[in-house]
C-alpha cells in the first residue's frame, strides 16, 4: 500500500459485509424494513453491496434516487426525503413509483399534489412532523427540534390534515421523523418513540389509519476509538424501538440508517509533506489531504482517530497538530494528538471516515477528486 500514490478512500469489505449482516438480521428479528441513506456515501460499490443485502434507499435528491435506480434497488422501497424537492425531482419519483415521498411541508404537499395531477398520477406521501427531540449532537446535524428548518411543526399537524380532503393526488400512507445524526444515546430513541405514539394516537382519533412509519436513522458511530467499536449498536437501536413504539395492527416500521452502515468502513489515506514547528514550539504534520477530501473536522469540528501506517513501532511519541494544504486556517485534521515521531513519506490513516467523506469532497483550490480503493483490490 506504501508505493500507492496518495490521497486515497480505502473502503473494508470485510467489516462492510459484516456491518450490513449485522443490522440486516438485527432488523430482520423485528421485521423492520431499512433503507440506506446515500448521502452518506454513494459509491457503486458500496451501492450494489446495499442492494445485495436487501436493503432499500434514502435519497434526498433526483440525483440519488436515480443513482439508486440504477444501482438495481427497487422503486418500491425508495423513499425520498429532502426539505426542498424541486419540480424536477418530483416528477422523477413520480414517474418511478417509488414507495414514498417524505413531504416537509404544508406547500410541498401541495406540488406534489399539483405535479401528481398533471402527470395523471397519486403520489404516496408520509408526512414528516418535527418532533422536538432534543437528539444531544452538534448542531448543525440537529434535525428535530423546533428551530430546525425540517419538517412540518406540531402547531401544523392539525392543518395538514385538513388540507387532505382537497388534495385528491396524494395518498397519506404513513408518519416520518428523522431528529438527527450521530446519536449514541439510547434515551433520544426512546423519547422519539414518545412522541410518535402521541402522534399516532392524535391520527388514529380523526380516523386516519397509516401504513407505517419511518423513523430515519441518526445512530452514531465510535469515532474516538473504531477498534473497540467496528460495529455500531444495532441490537441496542432496534430494541429501544421495538421496546417503546406501538405499532398499530399491519403497520410496518422503516429506518434510514448511513453512517451507521459506512462509517467505520471507510478511512482516508494520507502521506506526510512537511513537517514544522511554531515558535510557541507546536510541531505540525503537513498532509497531501485537506478538508477538501474530509471536511466533517473544519465544518462540525469532528473527531477523527489518526494513525501512522509506517512509523516504527517503537518510536517515540509526539503531540502533533495535523493539517492540510488547503488555503484556509480551519484545514486542520486534529490539534494536539500523540503520534508516533511523524516524518516526511510517512502514511496516516484518517480513521471513521467511510460516511459523509468522500460524499462531502470538493475540488476548491482546483483539487481533484480522490479515488476510492476497496481492500481487495489492493496489490
Amino acid at each position: 500500500m506504501n508505493s500507492l500514490p496518495t490521497p486515497f478512500y480505502l473502503y473494508d469489505v470485510d467489516l462492510l459485509r459484516a456491518t450490513l449482516d449485522e443490522a440486516t438480521s438485527q432488523a430482520a428479528r423485528y421485521g423492520y424494513q431499512v433503507h440506506y441513506a446515500l448521502k452518506a456515501n454513494f459509491n457503486r460499490r458500496i451501492l450494489a453491496l446495499v442492494n445485495e443485502y436487501g436493503l432499500g434507499a434514502d435519497c434526498v435528491s433526483g440525483g440519488e434516487v436515480q443513482a439508486a435506480l440504477d444501482a438495481g434497488i427497487p422503486a418500491s422501497k425508495i423513499v425520498f426525503a429532502g426539505v426542498a424537492k424541486s419540480d424536477e425531482e418530483i416528477a422523477l419519483g413520480l414517474r418511478r413509483d417509488i414507495f414514498s415521498f417524505n413531504c416537509e411541508s404544508l406547500q410541498e404537499m401541495e406540488v406534489i399534489n399539483d405535479i401528481a395531477g398533471q402527470t395523471g398520477r397519486k403520489a404516496r406521501i408520509a408526512l414528516r412532523i418535527n418532533p422536538d427531540v432534543d437528539p444531544h449532537t452538534h448542531k448543525y446535524i440537529s434535525t428535530g427540534k423546533a428551530e430546525n428548518k425540517f419538517g412540518i411543526p406540531y402547531a401544523e399537524v392539525d392543518k395538514a390534515l385538513g388540507m387532505i380532503g382537497n388534495l385528491s393526488n396524494l395518498e397519506i400512507t404513513g408518519l416520518h421523523f428523522h431528529v438527527g445524526s450521530q446519536i449514541r444515546y439510547m434515551k433520544v430513541f426512546a423519547d422519539l418513540c414518545l412522541r410518535v405514539n402521541e402522534l399516532q394516537e392524535w391520527f388514529a382519533s380523526r380516523g386516519l389509519q397509516l401504513s407505517h412509519i419511518n423513523v430515519g436513522g441518526g445512530l452514531g458511530i465510535n469515532y474516538d476509538d473504531p477498534a473497540a467499536e467496528p460495529i455500531p449498536d444495532f441490537k441496542g437501536y432496534f430494541a429501544a424501538f421495538a421496546s417503546h413504539l406501538k405499532l398499530r395492527p399491519g403497520q410496518t416500521l422503516h429506518f434510514e440508517p448511513g453512517r451507521s452502515i459506512v462509517g467505520q468502513c471507510g478511512r482516508l489515506i494520507t502521506r506526510v509533506l512537511y513537517n514544522k514547528v511554531t515558535p510557541g514550539g507546536k510541531h505540525i504534520a503537513l498532509v497531501d489531504a485537506g478538508m477538501t477530501e474530509l471536511i466533517r473536522p473544519a465544518l462540525y469540528q469532528a473527531r477523527h482517530r489518526i494513525e501512522n501506517l509506517t512509523a516504527s513501532p517503537d518510536a517515540p511519541q509526539q503531540t502533533y497538530t495535523v493539517g492540510g494544504p488547503i488555503c484556509e486556517s480551519s484545514d486542520i485534521f486534529a490539534s494536539d494528538i500523540t503520534l508516533p515521531v511523524t516524518r516526511r513519506g510517512d502514511m496516516l490513516a484518517i480513521m471513521s471516515a467511510g460516511a459523509y467523506g468522500r460524499a462531502m469532497s470538493s475540488n476548491y483550490n482546483l483539487r481533484n477528486f480522490v479515488p476510492e480503493i476497496f481492500t481487495d483490490e489492493l496489490p
